[in-house]
Parts: structure tokens; sequence; C-alpha cells
């Protein structure tokens, strides 16, 4: 069977990650799935930056649009972010070349996710985004193919791995939100800006995939009250 060709847009920490992953376990993926991945071409906006992964004779595109476009890439991986372009347009590009699209992006999945569902179907092709919440369970394909004949009665669970942590160490180690934060961005499981995960949003977004998926109509993640953890102190911990 041919190489199946990726095109990957967005090398931060994630998409660097993925190229590292795919590289490392190449032989391991192919014995398993009978086809070898390749990412060919990716797109980022600086192409000199270093990343700590080797990208020599891949192909650059400035234009993520471009990237998606591609006639010789199979797939189109999307890891730039946001709810908006690039990423939307880049997204939109590929299904409607009737290219796969794979994505791990939830805020952009919560605001159109509806949208771009409904351009891979017109296309005839797929869109994939089972990292976009709770992929280490998995709970996207679970929910899609594994309980499609069940009743779902509720959706409860830890979302977002950052709040999860600052929370089990405030609470077992007895120390600060600040602390624990600072900590969090050291170990790199916060972003310099954490305002997206502290303050609720990320959860809000995944949990309108979920619903979404779970009882098979759209919620607005606007729709949901949010209330983040920044003000939470040890002795709220201790009076739950």
């Amino acid at each position: 069977m041919s190489q199946l060709r990726v095109g990957l847009a967005g090398l931060g920490t994630v998409g660097a990650a993925v190229i590292r992953m795919l590289e490392r376990q190449a032989a391991e993926i192919e014995a398993r799935t009978g086809r070898a991945i390749k990412v060919v071409a990716v797109s980022a906006r600086d192409p000199k930056k270093d990343r700590g992964i080797d990208l020599a004779g891949v192909r650059w595109h400035t234009d993520p649009v471009a990237l998606a476009r591609d006639p010789e890439i199979d797939v189109f991986v999307e890891l730039m972010g946001g709810d908006g372009d690039p990423a939307k347009a880049a997204v939109a590009a590929a299904l409607e070349a009737g290219r796969p699209v794979v994505t791990a992006n939830k805020a952009l999945l919560a605001k159109v996710g509806l949208e771009m569902a409904e351009r891979a179907e017109a296309a005839n092709t797929t869109l994939h985004f089972e990292a976009a919440v709770a992929g280490g369970i998995p709970i996207v394909k679970t929910l899609r193919e594994a309980l499609g004949g069940n009743r779902i009665e509720r959706v409860s669970g830890i979302l977002n791995g950052t709040c999860n942590y600052i929370l089990t160490r405030m609470a077992d180690e007895k120390l600060s939100f600040d602390t624990c934060l600072a900590e969090a961005q050291r170990l790199g499981y916060a972003e310099a800006d954490p305002t997206f995960d502290i303050d609720g949003f990320d959860t809000a977004h995944k949990l309108s995939l979920l619903t979404s998926l779970a009882f098979g109509t759209r919620v607005d993640a606007e729709a949901i009250y949010v209330e983040g953890i920044r003000s939470l102190t040890l002795a709220d911990l201790e009076a739950a």
C-alpha cells in the first residue's frame, strides 16, 4: 500500500510533538496499519525557528490554505488553534478539496463544527477530531460508534488537565493557587497565558462537543455557564 502523505499546519508544541511521534513510532504504525505515514508538507509562521525536529525534505507553505489545497497530500492535519481564520479557512479548503481533515481544535469545532461536518459530507470526505476532547480515553469514537445504540443520560468528568493538576496539588500539598500555576507553567502543563484553561473556556468548548455527540443536539459553548478556578483558595478546597 502506498505511503499516506500528511500536510500539517501548526508547528507549536503539539505540532512538533506529532512529527516526533510519527518518526519515533514509524515502524510500529506501519506494522499495525499496513501503511507508512509521512509528513511531507507543513505550514507555520516562522520557517527558520528551531523546533527540535528534522524538517529536511519537507515542503513549506507560508499559507495554510495553500497547504490544505496541496494536491500532493492525502490528509490535512490542523494544529494551529483558534476559532477563526486561518484555521477555519484552511479546514474548509481541505474539506472542499475532498481531503480528510484531522484536527485537535476544540474552539473551532465548538463554533463551526456542524458547518465543517456538513462540508465534509458534501465533499464525500471525513472530519476527525478525537484529539480535541479527552483523547486519552478516547471518547469521540466511543460515543460515535461503540455507544451509537445506547441512550446517554449524563456527561461528567474532568476535562481540563491544567485545572486538574493545579487543584490536585493544592488539595494534596496545601499549596497556593499561584504556586501550583507557576509549577504547571514550568512543567509545560499550562500555557504562558493560562486564561483559556483556568477560566473554564477550554472546558466549555470540550463540553459543547461532548454534549453534541452524546445527545445529538448542538450546544453553543457561549451558552454554557463558566466559572474559572483562579479565585479558589485552600480554604475553599478544605470546605468543599
